[in-house]
Protein backbone atom coordinates (compact mmCIF):
# COMPACT_ATOMS: atom_id res chain seq x y z
CA UNK A 1 0.00 0.00 0.00
CA UNK A 2 1.36 3.35 -1.16
CA UNK A 3 1.79 5.72 2.06
CA UNK A 4 -0.33 8.62 1.50
CA UNK A 5 0.02 10.37 4.17
CA UNK A 6 2.65 13.79 4.79
CA UNK A 7 3.39 15.62 8.03
CA UNK A 8 2.51 18.62 6.13
CA UNK A 9 -0.72 17.68 5.24
CA UNK A 10 -1.85 16.83 8.92
CA UNK A 11 -0.66 20.38 9.82
CA UNK A 12 -2.34 21.88 7.31
CA UNK A 13 -5.79 20.16 7.97
CA UNK A 14 -5.58 21.81 11.40
CA UNK A 15 -4.26 24.90 11.15
CA UNK A 16 -7.32 25.54 8.68
CA UNK A 17 -9.53 24.42 11.67
CA UNK A 18 -12.07 26.72 12.80
CA UNK A 19 -11.00 28.15 16.23
CA UNK A 20 -14.25 26.37 18.07
CA UNK A 21 -13.08 23.43 16.83
CA UNK A 22 -9.35 23.74 18.23
CA UNK A 23 -8.02 20.73 19.39
CA UNK A 24 -8.58 20.19 23.15
CA UNK A 25 -6.38 18.40 26.18
CA UNK A 26 -8.74 15.58 27.30
CA UNK A 27 -8.21 12.10 29.20
CA UNK A 28 -10.60 9.28 28.73
CA UNK A 29 -11.00 6.50 31.33
CA UNK A 30 -12.37 3.14 30.64
CA UNK A 31 -13.06 0.20 32.73
CA UNK A 32 -11.97 -1.40 29.25
CA UNK A 33 -9.40 0.68 27.09
CA UNK A 34 -9.09 -1.26 23.49
CA UNK A 35 -6.17 0.18 22.64
CA UNK A 36 -5.85 -2.00 19.16
CA UNK A 37 -2.14 -1.88 19.75
CA UNK A 38 -1.99 -5.42 22.19
CA UNK A 39 -4.29 -6.91 24.58
CA UNK A 40 -6.77 -4.74 26.22
CA UNK A 41 -6.51 -2.68 29.33
CA UNK A 42 -8.51 -3.22 32.26
CA UNK A 43 -8.44 0.42 33.97
CA UNK A 44 -7.50 2.08 31.20
CA UNK A 45 -6.49 5.88 30.44
CA UNK A 46 -5.67 7.38 27.17
CA UNK A 47 -4.48 11.17 27.40
CA UNK A 48 -4.54 13.64 25.16
CA UNK A 49 -2.86 17.26 24.28
CA UNK A 50 -2.92 19.29 21.15
CA UNK A 51 -4.83 16.73 19.46
CA UNK A 52 -2.43 13.90 20.05
CA UNK A 53 -2.09 11.02 22.43
CA UNK A 54 0.70 11.78 24.45
CA UNK A 55 -0.08 8.77 27.57
CA UNK A 56 -2.03 5.11 26.70
CA UNK A 57 -1.95 2.85 30.06
CA UNK A 58 -3.04 1.42 33.62
CA UNK A 59 -4.93 4.40 35.43
CA UNK A 60 -2.61 2.86 38.62
CA UNK A 61 0.52 3.71 36.23
CA UNK A 62 -0.50 6.33 33.58
CA UNK A 63 -1.08 9.87 35.87
CA UNK A 64 -3.43 12.51 34.36
CA UNK A 65 -2.43 16.10 34.51
CA UNK A 66 -3.78 18.14 37.23
CA UNK A 67 -7.17 20.31 35.89
CA UNK A 68 -7.12 17.89 32.73
CA UNK A 69 -11.24 17.16 32.00
CA UNK A 70 -11.41 13.37 32.23
CA UNK A 71 -14.43 11.24 30.48
CA UNK A 72 -15.17 8.22 31.90
CA UNK A 73 -16.96 5.24 30.15
CA UNK A 74 -17.54 1.10 30.77
CA UNK A 75 -15.42 0.64 27.53
CA UNK A 76 -13.40 3.04 25.23
CA UNK A 77 -12.06 2.22 21.97
CA UNK A 78 -10.25 3.74 18.85
CA UNK A 79 -12.31 6.20 16.47
CA UNK A 80 -13.93 4.10 13.66
CA UNK A 81 -12.13 4.66 10.56
CA UNK A 82 -14.98 4.01 7.64
CA UNK A 83 -13.36 2.19 4.67
CA UNK A 84 -15.66 2.65 2.02
CA UNK A 85 -18.64 4.97 1.93
CA UNK A 86 -20.17 8.50 -0.03
CA UNK A 87 -20.98 10.13 2.57
CA UNK A 88 -20.50 13.74 2.52
CA UNK A 89 -21.18 13.41 -1.16
CA UNK A 90 -24.47 11.72 -1.15
CA UNK A 91 -26.32 13.16 1.05
CA UNK A 92 -29.50 11.85 3.27
CA UNK A 93 -32.55 13.80 1.66
CA UNK A 94 -31.58 11.61 -1.64
CA UNK A 95 -32.47 14.77 -3.80
CA UNK A 96 -30.39 15.77 -7.24
CA UNK A 97 -28.82 18.59 -5.63
CA UNK A 98 -27.25 16.73 -2.72
CA UNK A 99 -26.17 13.59 -5.00
CA UNK A 100 -22.80 14.35 -5.64
CA UNK A 101 -21.27 10.69 -5.77
CA UNK A 102 -21.85 9.99 -9.46
CA UNK A 103 -21.87 11.69 -12.66
CA UNK A 104 -22.61 9.65 -15.64
CA UNK A 105 -21.49 12.23 -18.42
CA UNK A 106 -18.56 9.52 -18.99
CA UNK A 107 -17.62 6.19 -18.88
CA UNK A 108 -14.01 7.31 -17.48
CA UNK A 109 -13.73 10.47 -15.44
CA UNK A 110 -10.53 9.77 -13.05
CA UNK A 111 -10.19 14.06 -12.82
CA UNK A 112 -13.08 14.23 -10.90
CA UNK A 113 -11.89 15.23 -7.10
CA UNK A 114 -13.77 14.27 -3.79
CA UNK A 115 -13.02 17.37 -2.16
CA UNK A 116 -14.60 19.27 -4.52
CA UNK A 117 -18.15 17.70 -4.06
CA UNK A 118 -17.48 16.88 0.35
CA UNK A 119 -19.92 18.34 2.35
CA UNK A 120 -18.79 18.81 5.91
CA UNK A 121 -22.14 20.24 7.02
CA UNK A 122 -23.83 16.86 5.63
CA UNK A 123 -26.30 15.60 7.83
CA UNK A 124 -25.36 12.16 7.48
CA UNK A 125 -21.61 13.14 8.49
CA UNK A 126 -23.13 14.34 11.59
CA UNK A 127 -25.24 10.81 11.88
CA UNK A 128 -21.89 8.94 11.48
CA UNK A 129 -19.87 10.99 13.85
CA UNK A 130 -22.34 9.97 16.34
CA UNK A 131 -21.98 6.36 15.81
CA UNK A 132 -17.94 6.94 16.48
CA UNK A 133 -16.91 7.30 12.98
CA UNK A 134 -14.17 9.55 13.38
CA UNK A 135 -12.30 9.28 10.23
CA UNK A 136 -13.89 8.12 6.68
CA UNK A 137 -12.63 7.04 3.48
CA UNK A 138 -15.52 8.86 0.97
CA UNK A 139 -15.85 9.72 -2.46
CA UNK A 140 -17.49 8.52 -5.73
CA UNK A 141 -19.41 5.09 -5.86
CA UNK A 142 -20.34 3.16 -8.21
CA UNK A 143 -22.33 3.53 -11.49
CA UNK A 144 -19.51 4.41 -14.11
CA UNK A 145 -16.27 2.46 -15.02
CA UNK A 146 -14.50 5.37 -13.47
CA UNK A 147 -16.60 7.25 -11.21
CA UNK A 148 -13.52 9.99 -9.94
CA UNK A 149 -11.43 10.20 -6.84
CA UNK A 150 -11.98 9.64 -3.21
CA UNK A 151 -10.40 11.29 -0.07
CA UNK A 152 -9.88 10.28 3.40
CA UNK A 153 -11.17 12.87 6.15
CA UNK A 154 -12.16 13.17 9.59
CA UNK A 155 -15.79 13.52 10.39
CA UNK A 156 -15.11 16.66 12.80
CA UNK A 157 -14.48 20.02 10.29
CA UNK A 158 -16.47 22.74 9.07
CA UNK A 159 -14.88 23.03 5.40
CA UNK A 160 -13.46 20.21 3.34
CA UNK A 161 -10.48 21.39 3.34
CA UNK A 162 -9.55 21.16 6.80
CA UNK A 163 -11.68 17.77 7.01
CA UNK A 164 -9.52 16.39 4.32
CA UNK A 165 -6.70 14.37 5.70
CA UNK A 166 -5.99 12.75 2.64
CA UNK A 167 -7.43 14.60 -0.39
CA UNK A 168 -6.85 11.75 -2.97
CA UNK A 169 -6.63 8.67 -1.64
CA UNK A 170 -7.38 6.50 -4.69
CA UNK A 171 -9.23 5.94 -7.93
CA UNK A 172 -13.02 4.49 -8.04
CA UNK A 173 -13.38 1.97 -10.67
CA UNK A 174 -16.09 -0.54 -11.07
CA UNK A 175 -16.77 -3.60 -13.10
CA UNK A 176 -20.07 -5.80 -13.38
CA UNK A 177 -23.30 -4.70 -13.30
CA UNK A 178 -22.47 -0.93 -11.52
CA UNK A 179 -21.25 -0.11 -14.95
CA UNK A 180 -23.10 -1.79 -17.72
CA UNK A 181 -24.94 -0.09 -19.17
CA UNK A 182 -25.41 -0.21 -23.24
CA UNK A 183 -26.79 3.51 -23.44
CA UNK A 184 -24.65 5.51 -21.37
CA UNK A 185 -21.63 3.55 -21.58
CA UNK A 186 -19.93 -0.01 -22.00
CA UNK A 187 -22.67 -2.69 -22.10
CA UNK A 188 -20.32 -5.72 -21.75
CA UNK A 189 -17.29 -6.77 -19.41
CA UNK A 190 -14.85 -6.92 -21.98
CA UNK A 191 -15.76 -3.02 -22.93
CA UNK A 192 -15.37 -2.08 -19.27
CA UNK A 193 -11.84 -4.02 -19.24
CA UNK A 194 -11.04 -2.53 -23.23
CA UNK A 195 -11.50 1.36 -21.78
CA UNK A 196 -9.42 0.67 -18.71
CA UNK A 197 -6.57 -0.85 -20.77
CA UNK A 198 -6.68 1.88 -23.15
CA UNK A 199 -6.56 4.80 -20.41
CA UNK A 200 -3.36 2.83 -18.62
CA UNK A 201 -1.76 2.25 -21.98
CA UNK A 202 -2.32 5.71 -23.50
CA UNK A 203 -0.76 7.35 -20.24
CA UNK A 204 1.83 4.95 -20.34
CA UNK A 205 2.73 5.36 -24.09
CA UNK A 206 2.32 9.12 -23.87
CA UNK A 207 -0.24 8.85 -26.71
CA UNK A 208 -3.03 10.39 -24.66
CA UNK A 209 -1.86 13.67 -24.74
CA UNK A 210 -0.74 13.22 -28.22
CA UNK A 211 -5.03 12.72 -29.44
CA UNK A 212 -7.12 15.57 -28.99
CA UNK A 213 -10.39 14.70 -27.20
CA UNK A 214 -9.34 11.24 -26.51
CA UNK A 215 -8.40 12.10 -23.04
CA UNK A 216 -7.79 15.68 -20.95
CA UNK A 217 -4.40 16.30 -19.35
CA UNK A 218 -5.84 15.97 -15.89
CA UNK A 219 -6.85 12.57 -17.05
CA UNK A 220 -3.56 11.58 -17.91
CA UNK A 221 -1.99 12.95 -15.46
CA UNK A 222 -4.36 10.66 -13.09
CA UNK A 223 -3.53 7.54 -14.91
CA UNK A 224 0.09 8.63 -15.35
CA UNK A 225 0.02 8.79 -11.24
CA UNK A 226 -1.86 5.50 -11.12
CA UNK A 227 0.72 3.91 -13.37
CA UNK A 228 3.52 5.36 -10.70
CA UNK A 229 1.81 3.53 -7.54
CA UNK A 230 1.33 6.96 -6.30
CA UNK A 231 -2.17 6.21 -6.12
CA UNK A 232 -3.98 3.09 -5.98
CA UNK A 233 -7.02 1.55 -8.62
CA UNK A 234 -9.90 0.73 -5.87
CA UNK A 235 -12.36 -1.48 -8.27
CA UNK A 236 -15.99 -2.36 -7.10
CA UNK A 237 -15.82 -5.88 -7.96
CA UNK A 238 -17.96 -8.15 -6.51
CA UNK A 239 -18.23 -11.54 -9.08
CA UNK A 240 -15.72 -13.63 -8.87
CA UNK A 241 -15.09 -13.30 -12.56
CA UNK A 242 -14.43 -9.08 -12.14
CA UNK A 243 -12.43 -10.05 -9.35
CA UNK A 244 -10.03 -11.74 -11.72
CA UNK A 245 -10.17 -9.51 -14.09
CA UNK A 246 -8.87 -6.52 -11.88
CA UNK A 247 -6.09 -9.25 -10.93
CA UNK A 248 -5.17 -8.91 -14.13
CA UNK A 249 -5.31 -5.05 -14.63
CA UNK A 250 -2.93 -5.64 -11.72
CA UNK A 251 -0.48 -7.94 -12.93
CA UNK A 252 -0.75 -6.33 -16.69
CA UNK A 253 0.37 -3.14 -15.46
CA UNK A 254 2.22 -3.34 -11.93
CA UNK A 255 -0.06 -0.84 -10.26
CA UNK A 256 -1.13 -1.08 -6.60
CA UNK A 257 -4.75 -2.21 -6.81
CA UNK A 258 -7.26 -2.90 -3.76
CA UNK A 259 -10.63 -4.95 -4.28
CA UNK A 260 -13.94 -2.85 -3.00
CA UNK A 261 -16.63 -5.48 -2.30
CA UNK A 262 -15.37 -8.69 -2.83
CA UNK A 263 -18.67 -10.35 -2.00
CA UNK A 264 -17.36 -13.59 -3.60
CA UNK A 265 -13.64 -13.13 -2.93
CA UNK A 266 -13.82 -16.40 -0.78
CA UNK A 267 -14.09 -18.37 -3.60
CA UNK A 268 -10.19 -16.73 -4.78
CA UNK A 269 -8.36 -16.33 -1.61
CA UNK A 270 -5.27 -18.36 -3.13
CA UNK A 271 -5.55 -15.41 -5.66
CA UNK A 272 -5.79 -13.00 -3.79
CA UNK A 273 -3.47 -13.85 -1.12
CA UNK A 274 -1.03 -14.18 -4.10
CA UNK A 275 -1.85 -10.62 -5.27
CA UNK A 276 -1.10 -9.16 -2.18
CA UNK A 277 -4.10 -7.12 -2.34
CA UNK A 278 -6.20 -5.54 0.36
CA UNK A 279 -10.02 -6.26 0.26
CA UNK A 280 -12.63 -3.58 1.56
CA UNK A 281 -15.51 -6.10 2.21
CA UNK A 282 -18.68 -5.03 1.50
CA UNK A 283 -21.23 -4.41 4.60
CA UNK A 284 -21.69 -7.64 6.08
CA UNK A 285 -26.00 -6.57 5.95
CA UNK A 286 -25.40 -5.62 2.04
CA UNK A 287 -29.10 -6.85 0.53
CA UNK A 288 -27.83 -10.27 -1.11
CA UNK A 289 -29.77 -9.91 -4.94
CA UNK A 290 -28.04 -8.92 -8.41
CA UNK A 291 -24.00 -9.39 -7.94
CA UNK A 292 -24.52 -9.70 -4.15
CA UNK A 293 -26.45 -13.05 -4.63
CA UNK A 294 -23.81 -15.01 -3.20
CA UNK A 295 -22.35 -13.14 -0.52
CA UNK A 296 -22.22 -14.82 2.81
CA UNK A 297 -22.35 -13.57 6.31
CA UNK A 298 -18.96 -15.01 7.29
CA UNK A 299 -16.63 -13.95 4.46
CA UNK A 300 -14.61 -11.24 6.86
CA UNK A 301 -13.88 -14.94 9.43
CA UNK A 302 -12.48 -16.19 6.33
CA UNK A 303 -10.39 -13.81 4.87
CA UNK A 304 -8.84 -13.63 8.37
CA UNK A 305 -8.35 -17.34 8.56
CA UNK A 306 -6.84 -17.46 5.10
CA UNK A 307 -4.08 -14.04 6.18
CA UNK A 308 -6.00 -11.64 2.91
CA UNK A 309 -6.19 -8.05 4.56
CA UNK A 310 -9.41 -6.62 4.62
CA UNK A 311 -11.71 -4.01 6.37
CA UNK A 312 -15.49 -3.51 6.53
CA UNK A 313 -17.39 -0.77 5.05
CA UNK A 314 -20.72 1.10 5.08
CA UNK A 315 -20.58 1.30 1.78
CA UNK A 316 -23.39 2.47 -0.93
CA UNK A 317 -27.03 3.16 -0.54
CA UNK A 318 -29.06 3.99 -3.45
CA UNK A 319 -31.99 4.72 -1.35
CA UNK A 320 -32.51 6.70 2.16
CA UNK A 321 -31.03 6.99 4.65
CA UNK A 322 -28.04 6.40 2.27
CA UNK A 323 -25.66 4.80 4.44
CA UNK A 324 -24.80 2.25 7.09
CA UNK A 325 -23.06 2.53 10.31
CA UNK A 326 -20.04 0.09 10.13
CA UNK A 327 -20.23 -0.74 13.90
CA UNK A 328 -23.08 -2.39 13.50
CA UNK A 329 -21.61 -4.28 10.48
CA UNK A 330 -18.80 -5.37 12.39
CA UNK A 331 -21.38 -6.86 15.24
CA UNK A 332 -23.06 -9.39 12.64
CA UNK A 333 -19.55 -9.99 11.25
CA UNK A 334 -18.93 -10.77 14.97
CA UNK A 335 -21.90 -13.21 15.05
CA UNK A 336 -20.98 -15.11 12.30
CA UNK A 337 -17.41 -16.25 12.93
CA UNK A 338 -15.13 -13.21 13.08
CA UNK A 339 -13.53 -12.86 16.74
CA UNK A 340 -14.43 -9.85 18.67
CA UNK A 341 -11.08 -8.57 18.41
CA UNK A 342 -10.93 -8.67 14.55
CA UNK A 343 -14.42 -7.67 14.37
CA UNK A 344 -13.03 -4.13 16.32
CA UNK A 345 -9.62 -4.67 14.45
CA UNK A 346 -12.01 -4.59 10.78
CA UNK A 347 -13.61 -0.68 11.96
CA UNK A 348 -10.21 0.94 13.53
CA UNK A 349 -6.44 -0.31 12.50
CA UNK A 350 -7.03 -2.73 9.81
CA UNK A 351 -9.23 0.44 8.00
CA UNK A 352 -6.67 2.83 8.64
CA UNK A 353 -4.46 0.88 6.87
CA UNK A 354 -6.44 -0.38 4.27
CA UNK A 355 -7.03 3.36 3.32
CA UNK A 356 -3.44 4.37 4.28
CA UNK A 357 -3.36 6.14 7.25
CA UNK A 358 -3.01 3.47 10.12
CA UNK A 359 0.29 5.67 11.01
CA UNK A 360 -2.26 8.66 11.98
CA UNK A 361 -5.53 6.58 13.17
CA UNK A 362 -7.05 3.24 13.89
CA UNK A 363 -5.33 2.56 17.35
CA UNK A 364 -4.79 4.21 20.62
CA UNK A 365 -0.73 4.73 20.60
CA UNK A 366 1.45 7.74 21.53
CA UNK A 367 1.90 10.04 18.96
CA UNK A 368 -1.55 9.09 17.18
CA UNK A 369 -4.62 11.64 16.77
CA UNK A 370 -6.89 11.28 19.67
CA UNK A 371 -10.10 10.12 18.18
CA UNK A 372 -11.69 8.03 20.84
CA UNK A 373 -14.87 6.06 21.35
CA UNK A 374 -16.96 6.36 24.73
CA UNK A 375 -19.22 3.20 25.30
CA UNK A 376 -21.85 2.22 28.27
CA UNK A 377 -21.12 -1.39 27.64
CA UNK A 378 -19.62 -4.18 24.46
CA UNK A 379 -19.58 -2.06 21.42
CA UNK A 380 -20.80 -4.97 19.74
CA UNK A 381 -23.29 -5.83 21.78
CA UNK A 382 -26.75 -4.50 20.30
CA UNK A 383 -27.94 -3.18 23.63
CA UNK A 384 -24.65 -0.98 24.11
CA UNK A 385 -24.50 2.71 23.51
CA UNK A 386 -22.14 5.10 22.54
CA UNK A 387 -21.79 7.81 25.03
CA UNK A 388 -19.20 10.04 23.42
CA UNK A 389 -16.90 10.88 20.66
CA UNK A 390 -13.40 12.65 20.81
CA UNK A 391 -11.85 13.79 17.52
CA UNK A 392 -8.08 15.11 17.56
CA UNK A 393 -8.32 15.56 21.48
CA UNK A 394 -12.04 17.93 21.04
CA UNK A 395 -15.07 16.24 22.47
CA UNK A 396 -17.34 16.05 19.70
CA UNK A 397 -20.49 14.22 21.14
CA UNK A 398 -21.76 13.34 24.03
CA UNK A 399 -24.74 12.03 22.99
CA UNK A 400 -25.99 8.90 24.32
CA UNK A 401 -26.66 6.82 20.37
Amino acid sequence: MIKHIAKSLATAALALAPAHLAAQDVAVRAETLHTMDGAAISDGVVVIRGGKIVSVGPAASTGVPEGMEVLTAKVATPGFVDARTVVGLAGYLNQFDDQDQLDTGAALQPQLRAIDGYNPDETLVDWVRSFGVTTIHTGHGPGTVVSGQTMVAKTWAKTADAAAIVPRAMIAANLGPNALDSDKGPGTRPKQMALLRAALTAAKSGDAEAKPGAATKLDTQVWKDVLARRVPLMVTANRSQDIMSALRLKEEFGIDLVIDGGAESYRLLDQLREAGVTVILHPTMGRHYGDLENASFTTAATLREAGIPFALQSGYEGYVPKTRVILWEAGWAAANGLAPEHALASITIDAARAVGVGERVGSLSVGKDGDVVLFDGDPLEYTSHVTGVVIDGRVASREVR
